[in-house]
């Protein structure tokens, strides 16, 4: 097993850590400790991407193990931000249904033998989700952090709605409507 993948398959086995200390209070820094680890587990995603392409690392265990590892990390803060009545559940039940819609595009184009690659848009879509979740976990009650995360968020849904549809239109071939 290469680094690239063994680096994302630390993301994984981070992501219950970094839920533990966000979700229950027992340290004094305990917020702080988890925005910390989620920022690492951010940033060891462009890394081990990075590791893979500039090494010629690239696997298909990477490949499908990767974009996993992203959705875990998203999803599980989503839903504990979610729990700590930081960002309404209508928003983490747009963006997982995104993901879910393009999940089942690329099942049926690889029945077909069709690879439907990620886009820059989704990329785009994946660091800004990041970069809002940074920022509402600073938040806090913080009246002006709270605003520019409102904004982030409204952004984030607008994008992820504009994305979804761009990918269904632009892939809507692999659907057979027999």
């Amino acid at each position: 097993m290469n680094i690239a993948n063994k680096i994302t398959i630390f993301r994984i086995l981070m992501i219950p850590v970094f839920l533990f200390f966000l979700l229950w209070d027992i340290f004094l820094f305990s917020r702080y400790i988890s925005i910390s680890i989620f920022i690492l587990l951010a940033l060891t995603d462009a890394l081990d991407g990075y590791l893979a392409r500039s090494l010629n690392l690239i696997t298909n265990f990477g490949k499908f193990l990767d974009p996993v590892a992203d959705k875990i990390l998203v999803c599980a803060a989503l839903v504990a931000l979610v729990e700590l009545n930081i960002l309404p559940s209508w928003v983490v039940i747009i963006i997982i249904s995104r993901d879910f819609i393009i999940m089942t595009f690329r099942m049926i184009a690889s029945s077909s033998n069709i690879v439907i690659a990620a886009d820059k848009l989704g990329k785009i879509k994946t660091i800004l989700q990041m970069i809002m979740i940074i920022h509402l976990l600073f938040s806090f009650d913080n009246d002006l952090l709270i605003l520019a995360g409102n904004i982030l968020v409204w952004t984030v849904v607008g994008l992820t709605v504009f994305s979804a549809t761009r990918y269904i239109f632009k892939n809507i071939s692999v659907l057979k409507f027999d």
